[in-house]
């Protein structure tokens, strides 16, 4: 595979990019503003990204926004809606308006009141509960309500590859989460001093810095080429693919995070730091669609 992006994909990279950094939380308090979100929602609307599978488009395209709209935290539905389509074409239905569940919790579910799950090879589509606990701030979980209705049944093989862009999907969020809290971490050392200098001119917080930045670089190869593995090799081929880039992007990307709050320093443990913002999101990431090295014949420790 060529794991460089294409013309296209680089610009719907690049448009993901500017929504992300535009429109995205600047400070903890932004979580919280009305106009923001609204604006936010609109803009993520009027892309269309939430139907990209069923506008024909690729896993690494999928991936590829779900990097940078977490990269930039931001909090208007994507992950749940872009697999609720993509599960829901298979099945004759639309994905507009739906979420996914996960465990009996519909996740990424802000103002969205339906949910599609895979119950075996037949889709359910039912209603959303209330609100329960997440440590997400950027995204909201809901209830199941029920066990919804039969919309239709899918091939076991479209089954599995959905599984694969799930568990892709979250992994690129893991990786940009990652990329958003490394970024943190760099701008802050450039300013912070101590003892006359930066601290970014440290050893110990260059090497912290460092470690990170290679954590992301093997995340990139892996959960890039799992995003290919979905639509081009056989089911079971990209579903191992997915778990792998999973796995490791969920171990480097928690790392990332504690560095970027150690790097900090004191003010990294405060509710006003965004740092912890990456960290509720990688952590949460991870238990969405989880893997276990147990699933892995062999390969990672």
């Amino acid at each position: 595979m060529d794991a460089r992006l294409t013309g296209e994909q680089a610009q719907l990279r690049d448009a993901a990019a500017k929504l992300a950094t535009d429109l995205g939380p600047e400070s903890v308090a932004a979580l919280d503003s009305a106009d923001r979100r609204d604006r936010l929602d609109t803009a993520l609307a009027r892309s269309g990204w939430r139907t990209l599978r069923s506008d024909g488009a690729s896993g690494v395209e999928v991936a590829v926004v779900a990097e940078e709209l977490a990269r930039g935290l931001v909090d208007a539905p994507f992950l749940g809606p872009i697999l609720a389509d993509d599960l829901l074409r298979h099945a004759s239905g639309t994905g507009e308006g739906v979420t996914v569940a996960v465990g009996g919790t519909a996740v990424d579910a802000r103002g969205i009141d339906r949910v599609a799950t895979l119950d075996g090879t037949t889709v359910r589509l039912g209603a959303a509960g209330g609100s329960v606990v997440c440590a997400d701030l950027t995204r909201e979980a809901k209830e199941v309500a029920g066990s919804g209705d039969s919309v239709g049944t899918i091939p076991d093989a479209d089954g599995r590859r959905w599984y694969a862009l799930a568990l892709v999907a979250t992994a690129a969020d893991l990786l940009g989460a990652a990329r958003g809290a490394h970024a943190l971490a760099c701008d802050y050392a450039k300013i912070r001093e101590q003892y006359g200098k930066t601290i970014g001119s440290y050893q110990a917080v260059a090497h912290l810095l460092a470690e990170g930045l290679a954590l992301i670089e093997g995340m990139v190869s892996i959960v890039r080429h799992a995003a290919w593995a979905v639509d081009e090799l056989d089911p079971e081929e990209a579903v191992r693919a997915a778990q792998m880039a999973k796995v490791y992007a969920a171990r480097s990307a928690l790392t990332v995070c504690e560095n970027s709050i150690q790097v900090h320093g004191g003010i990294g443990n405060t509710w006003e730091c965004l740092a912890h913002l990456y960290l509720r999101r990688v952590l949460v990431d991870t238990e969405t669609f989880p893997v276990t090295l147990k699933e892995i014949s062999s390969g990672l420790s």
